[in-house]
């Protein structure tokens, strides 16, 4: 099945972990930095485990050292995503990385940012918006100011927040005052779990968040009460097989629970999640997909209709997107 001509909807993408290998290369060469520990002899990315990722992504990051790289960085994401079929990504965004979590700084990152969207949207008709994340592994103290950042640049472009990073550091109970500033703010909310917390940290997001959506969750399937539970309070999964596959959360396609957890009623998508970390596209999430478990035209087009729904957008946006979908063949 060739699904490359499919158009996709893509909720779960960190906009520093879609950098190019060869962007950041060169960016890197551009600023005297050498990074030559962090790829691979053939230009990849080069990391041994999880925790180790995630020191060479904070390491790749490091050359994104103003709003000027990040509308660029934009440019080169989008470009990528609009060549396999994306009419639509939600990117995580890091005050963190953009500007240290200095709310006049971050605005300067999100105006680049913004700009770099629209003339992509303008070039290849990809949508962009954003969610704002708070990094697990620095604390609740930490997300503090990222809450901040998010629910004073809340509106059409910012319209979700979240928490990414170690999973297996700190309860997420401890950052709802974040959360709750989010929330008051008019922004919807995710969360990771579910990629190495096992079916508890679903739960916890579930319970002590109250989240829309969670990123990843596909552990949920440990525990048949809770895909009863999200099946039946339509809690939409954020799945990302290819990274979860590559990082050994499971070890092969034919193991992974995706479709498990959609014929039991679960609300799933898909997403690419760190594309070239995990050496994936969301085309080649779509024909692994099909491959491994003969998902054909009418499942995607249900995938796509529950990210559509379930997409942190305005209605104009979700219009717009509807009609996109209906004018593909």
């Amino acid at each position: 099945m060739n699904t490359a001509h499919i158009p996709k909807i893509e909720l779960h993408l960190h906009l520093e972990g879609a950098a190019p290998p060869a962007f950041i290369r060169g960016l890197a060469a551009e600023k005297g930095m050498d990074l030559s520990r962090i790829f691979t002899g053939d230009g990849g990315y080069a990391y041994r485990d999880f925790p180790h990722f995630l020191n060479v992504y904070e390491a790749a990051t490091s050359v994104l050292t103003g709003p000027e790289e990040f509308a660029r960085l934009t440019t080169a994401v989008l470009q990528e995503s609009a060549a396999h079929g994306v009419i639509y990504t939600e990117a995580f965004l890091s005050p963190d990385f953009c500007g240290g979590g200095d709310l006049g700084a971050w605005r300067e990152y999100l105006a680049a940012i913004r700009e770099a969207a629209a003339q992509a949207e303008a070039r290849d008709g990809i949508i962009l918006r954003g969610i704002v994340t708070a990094i697990r592994h620095l604390g609740p103290d930490r997300a503090k100011p990222a809450a901040l950042c998010a629910a004073e640049t809340a509106g059409d472009f910012i319209t979700g927040f979240g928490i990414a990073g170690d999973e297996m550091t700190g309860k997420l109970k401890e950052f709802t005052w974040s959360f709750d500033m989010a929330r008051e703010a008019g922004l919807q909310i995710t969360a990771h779990g579910g990629e190495w917390g096992g079916a508890a940290s679903v739960w916890d997001a579930v319970k002590d968040l109250n989240v829309a959506r969670i990123g990843h969750g596909v552990q949920a399937i440990e525990d048949p009460a809770l895909v009863a539970h999200l099946a039946e309070t339509g809690v939409v999964l954020e799945c990302c097989p290819g990274s979860n596959v590559v990082l050994g959360v499971f070890p092969d396609w034919g193991s992974h629970p995706i479709e498990k957890l959609r014929a039991a009623g679960v609300k799933v998508t898909v997403s690419t999640d760190d594309p070239p970390f995990f050496h994936t596209t969301m085309t080649d999430e779509y024909d692994r997909l099909a491959e491994t478990f003969g998902w054909d035209s009418g499942i995607f087009a249900e995938i796509t209709k529950t990210a559509l729904e379930a997409a942190f957008c305005d209605a104009a946006t979700r219009e717009t997107l509807t009609k996109k979908l209906e004018l593909t063949p």
